[in-house]
């Protein structure tokens, strides 16, 4: 199972022809949402590059920890432990292992999200209901980028879509997301832990 195609959920960016009937959230009230957010979990949409879909369960605790529980006959699970992204597919019995710091979703799990770094926004948008920013690692851009989307009133991340070096981007719609929760670090080990990375 490509690692890609799990991990990016792209967001389909608003046209910029809306009129700007919602205010356009900054960058500093996203990054205070992103680094209030440390438990989280809900119900997930992903359209992949193929257009296929799935759905499932994603927990999240930052920093660097998030976990997609993907629903039959998928039962795929990809979990990030804080250093390796773990993708293990029942399927085809496969497991693979990636470095978080090297896929865009590093950028919504680090300890303090900073989208006022410079370079670390490539896009920052609006239309009537969301607000779009797409950022990268600005030391690493060929890692690939992120879409995130925003609504407001109250500030909530709807949905993110991720961008790899390669060309492809996958989505990840986002249910309504319960937070606040306790979560165990249990939940957050890769199964099989000896697997090394892929590529450091």
């Amino acid at each position: 199972m490509n690692m890609m195609r799990i991990l990016t959920v792209p967001v389909l960016l608003a046209a910029m022809t809306v009129p700007a009937a919602a205010q356009k959230l900054s960058l500093a009230e996203i990054s205070n949402y992103l680094n209030d957010l440390e438990t989280a979990k809900g119900e997930f949409t992903q359209v992949n590059d193929d257009g296929s879909l799935s759905t499932g369960q994603i927990l999240l605790k930052r920093p660097g920890r998030v976990r997609f529980e993907y629903d039959p006959p998928n039962d795929a699970l990809v979990v990030a432990d804080g250093d390796t992204v773990g993708i293990i597919d029942p399927r085809s019995n496969e497991k693979q292992g990636y470095p978080l710091h090297r896929t865009p979703l590093k950028i919504i799990l680090a300890r303090n999200v900073d989208l006022t770094r410079e370079r670390m926004v490539v896009g920052h948008g609006s239309d009537a209901t969301s607000t779009t920013v797409r950022a990268q690692d600005p030391d690493n851009p060929d890692y690939g980028s992120i879409d995130l989307v925003f609504t407001r009133d109250p500030v909530e991340l709807r949905q993110w879509v991720i961008h790899d070096g390669n060309g492809s981007s996958t989505t990840v719609i986002l249910g309504d997301l319960q937070t606040g929760m306790q979560l165990s670090n249990d939940l957050f080990e890769i199964p099989g832990r000896n697997t090394s990375p892929i590529d450091r």
